[in-house]
């Protein structure tokens, strides 16, 4: 009988090519050249027919087009990702308008509701409570030592679906993989990571697959600790690191952003860059109109992190048009759960209180619509089928062409879909959406919705501070943004109904505001490196193509 000891030595000569195979981030599949099959030791470990990366593509498409939903797409394309990383991209890449929402909004949202029973293998780091004080230990596991962009969740408000705990990470890989695909940044730079503070969702607590900790969330001191020594962590192990707060609930996202954008390189994208990208579809809108931004009146469905960010930044937009701070205020008003945001009303959140204005009291969206006349609502609310006939008629009776934004995601809930908003204001609306709705045929005329999608924003943006090594990102970089996305709608786009270019452009818009946040980077004095003389040139030659390696 053969003697099953096998030596050390035995053990890393056999093993040298299965490395090269069975990591994702070298692996070349049936590309791997004639050379490379000896050179590596994988020669028979292969099929013998040595394919292009172009007919490697065509292969996954064939697959991917036998799924029969959504998220059996999700599951193949993650797989692929776990397999073959420059494939994926490639494949993302070249398809990416299709492919958008099934690795982000929407179903991105039904993945991570799935993602216990789903799961394949682990991707990213998570960290627990029960880690306090090895925080910097667990980070220096990571193997990528060179990460320029962390997205981290604590899971309590994914998307509109709420809290998910652990069941979260999915946010964080899937806004990562559109840094790649949409600007280029390689995927060694980025780093995923949840923050498992537990759970308030019933549900998981008691599903026997739930592989979170299983406790209600950490409230208090206790959580801010954490969240401290998770920074403090980062900036030891990666200095100067962007961290992207993602999916945090109101009572954190607003404390966290403003404790911390002023100490280390961090913005909210829930914040910022959903007000970025709400902002650059106004300015579309405008250019339909013929109006101004200060002549605007927007009533808000919805005050959290998305609303008070959108506003802020309008703000922010109007107060560099030339009015004062408190007359750009005076232009936004918001609805929560509780009515309109006035004066009279007690225990207001602090982020509300700039927009409490002094005003009668409405408790109902539709009245607070008829009372103040806006010229846009945008809501932002999670709440579906809020934008009803009797609100978009009456939009339509006061505006000529009034703006509709029903930004909440996923698709099942939107405040309205794409068809109701055109049908209810007789095709005069000028509408967009969080996640995507199919074109709309009314009398004739056929509408193609255009998509807030945040993917316009954030991965230019991300570009733009990690080439620049911007030691802080700012409220001017992203009305930069805003206006650099709004200058890229056609004018064929707003003849099509859309007030976003189509996402086939998305690489070249990224690259665009990565320009301009870097230019604002500059005259603001936060970057950390001399100027270069061609900066869109500086930019474009950081951008990851997903081609294979040559190995010798």
């Amino acid at each position: 009988m053969p003697d099953k000891m096998v030596s050390g030595a035995h053990v890393a000569e056999f093993s040298r090519g299965i490395h090269y195979l069975h990591d994702p981030a070298l692996n070349k599949g049936t590309a791997f050249t004639e050379a490379e099959r000896d050179a590596l030791g994988i020669r028979g470990l292969v099929p013998p027919g040595i394919q292009t990366l172009e007919e490697q593509v065509m292969r996954v498409m064939g697959n991917y087009n036998r799924k029969t939903s959504d998220l059996e797409k999700y599951i193949f394309l993650v797989a692929l990702q776990d397999r073959n990383q420059t494939l994926f991209y490639r494949v993302l890449m070249d398809h990416l308008e299709e492919m958008m929402p099934i690795i982000y909004t929407p179903t991105v949202g039904l993945a991570c509701q799935e993602y216990v029973h789903i799961y394949r293998r682990p991707r990213g780091i998570f960290i627990t409570d029960k880690n306090k004080g090895r925080f910097s230990e667990i980070l220096r596991n990571w193997p990528d030592r060179d990460v320029r962009i962390i997205v981290i969740t604590d899971g309590e408000r994914i998307l509109g679906l709420g809290d998910l705990g652990v069941a979260g990470m999915g946010i964080p890989t899937g806004k990562l993989s559109l840094y790649t695909a949409c600007a280029g940044l390689h995927p060694a730079l980025c780093l995923p990571v949840t923050i498992d503070v537990g759970t308030n969702n019933v549900d998981l607590l008691h599903d026997p697959l739930y592989f979170g900790i299983r406790h209600p969330r950490i409230r208090g001191e206790a959580y801010d600790d954490l969240i401290e020594e998770f920074v403090e962590a980062v900036q030891e192990n990666f200095p100067g690191a962007l961290i992207q707060f993602e999916d945090f609930g109101n009572m954190n996202a607003f404390r966290l952003l403003n404790k911390y954008r002023n100490r280390v390189c961090t913005f909210n994208d829930d914040i910022q860059g959903t007000a970025s990208v709400a902002l650059a579809g106004l300015y579309g809108a405008l250019r339909i109109t013929g109006k101004k931004l200060i002549d605007q009146k927007i009533l808000f469905l919805g005050a959290g992190e998305a609303g008070t960010g959108i506003g802020d930044l309008i703000v922010t937009a109007m107060i560099h048009e030339g009015l004062s701070e408190a007359e750009a205020r005076q232009r936004c008003w918001f609805l929560d759960s509780e009515g309109l945001v006035v004066k009279s009303r007690e225990k207001l959140s602090g982020h509300k209180l700039p927009y409490a204005h002094d005003y009668e009291y409405h408790p109902h969206f539709l009245d607070a619509v008829k009372a103040l006349r806006p010229t846009a609502i945008i809501g932002v609310s999670g709440q579906p089928g809020k934008f009803t006939r009797p609100v978009l008629m009456a939009m339509a009776e006061f505006n000529e062409r009034p703006i509709v934004f029903a930004l909440s995601n996923p698709t099942s809930r939107s405040e309205c879909t794409a068809k109701e908003a055109y049908v209810w204001t007789g095709g005069r609306a000028i509408f967009a959406s969080g996640s995507p709705f199919e074109p709309v045929t009314l009398e004739g005329k056929t509408y193609e919705p255009g998509q807030g999608n945040n993917a316009y924003i954030f991965p230019g943006m991300g570009l733009g501070i990690i080439s620049c090594k911007a030691r802080h990102v700012t409220n001017e970089m992203f009305l930069a943004a805003a206006k650099t996305l709004a200058a890229d709608v056609s004018k064929n786009d707003l003849e099509r109904g859309s007030i976003y270019p189509p996402l086939k452009q998305i690489r070249e818009v990224s690259a665009k505001i990565a320009v301009a946040a870097t230019e604002i980077a500059f005259d603001q004095g936060l970057a950390a490196i001399v100027k270069p003389a061609d900066l869109p040139e500086f930019i474009r030659a950081r951008m990851y193509e997903p081609v294979y390696p040559v190995y010798e």
